[in-house]
């Protein structure tokens, strides 16, 4: 049996181009980040809920890295920035850092390189 409404999609990654954004990552990492600057003045019983959210966070992003990684990123972009490999990998080791701290700098250093990813990202989408 043929599916006539189904037609092929041709596109470098696994969807049409347009559906990835560093941005769910850097989204996510704002929330870590901000609850790591509120956590010392929260009250106890709000502590190990905040904990909570951030550690869901911290992973949420892993995931978004992740599928930039995996999906988006092809051979050509890693010639092109060399960098890209180490860069992925030390910020999803950031990512897994910020479940264990509640320390903001270890959040900004979280955003810092996301914002890296993200620049080399839409230098991409220019080529």
């Amino acid at each position: 049996m043929k599916l006539s409404f189904i037609k092929p999609v041709y596109a470098h990654c696994d969807l049409p181009c347009g559906v990835y954004d560093p941005v769910q990552a850097k989204v996510e990492a704002q929330s870590v980040h901000e609850i790591m600057k509120k956590y010392k003045d929260l009250h106890d019983e709000d502590k190990i809920r905040a904990i909570f959210i951030k550690e869901q966070r911290a992973e949420l992003v892993k995931g978004h890295l992740w599928v930039l990684w995996t999906d988006y990123f092809k051979p050509e972009h890693l010639e092109k920035y060399p960098q890209l490999h180490d860069l992925f990998w030390r910020t999803t080791k950031q990512a897994g850092n910020t479940k264990k701290s509640v320390d903001p700098a270890e959040g900004q250093k979280l955003l810092d390189m996301i914002d890296e990813i993200s620049t080399i990202f839409w230098e991409t989408k220019k080529a």
